[in-house]
């Protein structure tokens, strides 16, 4: 028996898996409103130089408060191409003339300008109060925005390395506890920022929270559900997050106070944690760590729990043991990641999945963080960029299963790459167009998240394949690192951006073609199995294509 059959022994998928499944499902809801909290505590507004008029010294003394608003900032500072005010420049003196609308100025561009020396004036109609708006990361601190959804990202990825190690050595419930508090914590205290800095500092420690609860969720879900139900309870996590896009919609649209935001999405954190000690340790992993014991009376509760107490009372250290054998060996067994580079099927496997990760994640937040660019509704396009995960991973769920992995990936990557790509020629001013251009894309990459993390798990053989996923959530991480800082070059070329974002994941979805095929094909154990796999494949093909063409009897009697 092992352990697999051994949980179904104590109930399956019982009343334990469906509490335990529902209560870890509760923050993935509230995981969205924080990858892309951005999008609205960093929203830029509408903005201007702040301007000093002095009275005394000019013509006007008698009109100057009659004047409108429009007028004072129209003698204050120069418009741009489209008749806006400039952001970030005003004039050096205050130009009267130009409300004479019978003088005549020569030439605009010659006039004196400089910087915004005491600050900006910003729209708040929409947001009352950003970071952007707090800090003025405007103009030549422009780039800071950039930089902090960066920072957020280094900060996902450090989690994932230190929590990962971590949870080996501890364990997942205590890790993931703890990593409900620092959640918790860090965001609350992100709220109550009191310089940009320490802001940075927060959101960092903040999504080295976001890893270890993803992490350390994952791996209990998965080590106390059932197998046959897996694939359902993973689809379920990934609509509570498409479902978490919609919250951070309406929550950012009732809150438009940058600070508040961010305490609403971090507070129910302390909800999790309370209610996350009532958690079970991985009775798996408390086996492989020497802790048997532990293990039997976890396994009792989870039993009494879905009404197998009887079964339950059947277990002990031996029984479990003996269960166990082939985790217990699995687990003995020493593997690195050079092993994944070592044998040439498993090397190739490993850089194909490299590429697939880092551009399927850099083009995700590089369309995802970027909502303001499309001259829309914020609030409606979170919403649709929300709603266009429910058919693209419906869809793909139905091409995973009936057509394959392989053909799944290279198409949805491909397809997301020339979506991205088409807007580069669609006009600005067709806004529509490119809006749906950018949802079909992400709803492609989407599907394309969704396929991958199946695909993965199925191409790396059981004894490295944590080691395997280890390494393709690093270069998640880093495409997700890399992609704000990618919105950079638009200073210089304004559609290099959309080059690089589209042309990453054409490349990746090549490479996503040099794949096997994992479709009906049982999981492999080890390496060895992996490449003798591989070899046999490749033999039956040159069979296929070396055949000679057996003559027909028929035809030669005729």
């Amino acid at each position: 028996m092992s352990f697999a059959e051994l949980l179904d022994h104590v109930g399956g998928m019982g009343r334990f898996q469906i509490i335990y499944a529902i209560l870890l499902a509760i923050p993935v809801f509230m995981m969205a409103s924080h990858n892309l909290l951005q999008n609205f505590t960093a929203a830029t507004s509408e903005h201007h130089c702040y301007v000093h008029i002095n009275i005394n010294n000019t013509p006007y003394t008698n009109l100057t408060g009659k004047l409108a608003a429009k007028d004072l900032l129209r003698v204050s500072v120069p418009m741009d191409s489209n008749q806006q005010p400039e952001k970030c420049h005003r004039f050096v003196t205050m130009q009267w003339q130009l409300l004479d609308s019978n003088a005549t100025v020569t030439n605009l561009t010659e006039l004196e300008t400089e910087p915004c020396a005491d600050g900006w004036v910003y729209d708040k109609s929409i947001f009352t109060s950003t970071i952007i708006t707090e800090w003025d990361l405007v103009c030549d601190s422009r780039q800071l925005k950039q930089m902090a959804q960066s920072i957020y990202m280094a900060g996902i990825l450090a989690g994932g390395i230190i929590f990962g190690s971590l949870s080996d050595r501890f364990g997942r419930r205590s890790l993931l506890i703890w990593c409900y508090l620092q959640m918790a914590v860090t965001g609350t205290s992100t709220a109550f920022s009191p310089s940009f800095t320490a802001y940075c500092i927060f959101r960092f420690l903040t999504g080295m929270a976001f890893s270890g609860i993803v992490m350390n969720g994952v791996s209990l879900s998965v080590e106390w559900t059932p197998t046959r139900t897996r694939a359902v309870v993973g689809t379920m996590y990934g609509y509570c997050y498409t479902i978490g896009q919609f919250i951070l919609a309406g929550v950012a649209y009732a809150i438009p106070n940058w600070r508040w935001l961010q305490l609403v999405v971090s507070l129910p954190y302390f909800i999790c944690f309370i209610y996350s000690w009532w958690f079970a340790e991985s009775a798996r992993w408390l086996v492989i760590a020497g802790r048997p014991d532990e293990a039997v009376k976890q396994l009792q509760r989870v039993a009494r729990i879905n009404r197998k107490k009887e079964e339950g009372d059947k277990l002990n250290i031996e029984v479990l043991r003996s269960n166990m054998q082939k985790e217990i060996a699995s687990a003995k067994s020493s593997y690195t990641f050079i092993d994944l580079v070592r044998t040439p099927v498993v090397r190739r496997i490993s850089f194909c999945l490299c590429f697939v990760w880092f551009s399927t994640s850099f083009a995700y937040y590089g369309l995802a963080m970027d909502l303001q660019n499309f001259g829309v509704n914020i609030f409606l396009i979170q919403l649709v960029f929300g709603a266009v995960d429910f058919p693209a991973k419906f869809i793909s769920v139905l091409t995973i299963s009936f057509i394959g992995r392989r053909f799944t990936q290279a198409l949805t990557l491909i397809l997301a790459g020339l979506s991205i790509l088409a807007n580069i020629f669609v006009p600005q001013d067709l806004k529509t167009l490119c809006t749906i251009l950018a949802v079909v894309g992400k709803g492609c990459l989407a599907a394309s998240f969704n396929c991958v993390v199946l695909y993965t798990s199925e191409l790396y053989p059981t004894v490295i394949r944590q080691t395997g996923m280890g390494l393709s959530n690093t270069m998640a991480r880093l495409g997700s690192i890399i992609a704000p800082l990618v919105k950079m070059l638009e200073e210089y070329i304004s559609f290099l951006p959309l080059i690089i974002y589209g042309a990453a994941p054409i490349i990746s979805g090549i490479a996503a073609t040099f794949l096997p095929e994992t479709l009906n094909v049982p999981l492999p154990e080890t390496i060895e199995e992996v490449e003798t796999r591989h070899l046999r494949h490749e033999e039956q093909q040159m069979k296929i294509l070396l055949k000679p063409t057996m003559p027909d009897p028929a035809k030669e009697a005729r």
